[in-house]
């Protein structure tokens, strides 16, 4: 178990992911502080203050009220603190001259399957921070899954395909899920062929050896060739976009 304190500015969906992931693990630290206005359902205090007082502060709030919260808890945060934004588009040069030159800041994209331990979760550290530190952090964030240690400079990359990645799949699958059952599969035979399908699907794309041609060619039916190209226009369209939106 942790045995640091840890606060959360916001209790929103990044944090209710984030503690069950640690619960899911056995991993739940000790000494957990949220604060949310709101008064979430995960929300212990309705001080930002008092979140931010502890050992290791994650900053959960969305970019639109970054700003105004990270000001707002400058006076609040321990000297020896590590502040961790879970939020793209703010550097750590910026959130350190909103917090008046703290500088022992690292920021993290965090990724939904962290829920169930099999996150992505790219971390990039503030040049302040000692190996003691970073591995003050990455213990955490290991139980939640992976947490490759990534340039700065990468993380709205990150942002847009780990992060928001599941949200272009999940969808689709609960569909082809639902169809499966309405074809007479149950849930039991239904979720070890989803699971093994996409996991080998995605494995044989990046592994096979073979261009993306060739494994697009491996099935000759295609019930949805027609709509294909309207779907790749749509990621070639919006993600870009979205992109230029998140980045600093």
């Amino acid at each position: 178990m942790h045995h640091k304190t840890i606060g959360f500015i916001g209790g929103g969906r990044v944090t209710r992911l984030i503690l069950a992931g640690w619960k899911h693990a056995g991993k739940l630290p000790a000494h957990v502080v949220v604060s949310d206005p709101a008064q979430t359902a995960v929300a212990t205090t309705r001080h930002n203050a008092d979140a931010a007082a502890q050992d290791i502060v994650f900053i959960a709030v969305h970019p639109p009220v970054l700003a105004e919260t990270v000001a707002g808890i400058k006076n609040a945060l321990k000297p020896g603190a590590l502040v961790v934004s879970l939020a793209p588009k703010f550097t750590i040069a910026k959130l350190s001259g909103l917090l008046g030159r703290f500088d022992r800041i690292a920021r993290v994209i965090p990724n939904a399957p962290s829920i169930i331990g099999q996150g992505y979760n790219p971390v990039a550290f503030g040049p302040a921070l000692s190996a003691a530190d970073q591995a003050e952090l990455t213990g955490l964030l290991q139980p939640l899954g992976e947490c490759p240690v990534v340039a700065e400079a990468k993380l709205e990359a990150y942002a847009l395909l780990s992060g928001m990645g599941p949200t272009y799949f999940w969808f689709q699958l609960q569909a082809l899920r639902e169809v499966a059952a309405g074809c007479g599969l149950s849930e039991a035979e239904i979720a070890p062929a989803l699971k093994r399908t996409v996991c080998g699907a995605t494995r044989t794309l990046l592994e096979s050896g073979l261009t993306p041609a060739e494994v697009m060619d491996l099935i000759p039916v295609k019930p949805l060739a027609e709509m294909e190209p309207q779907v790749t226009e749509l990621y070639r369209t919006r993600l870009p976009a979205l992109y230029q939106k998140i980045k600093p």
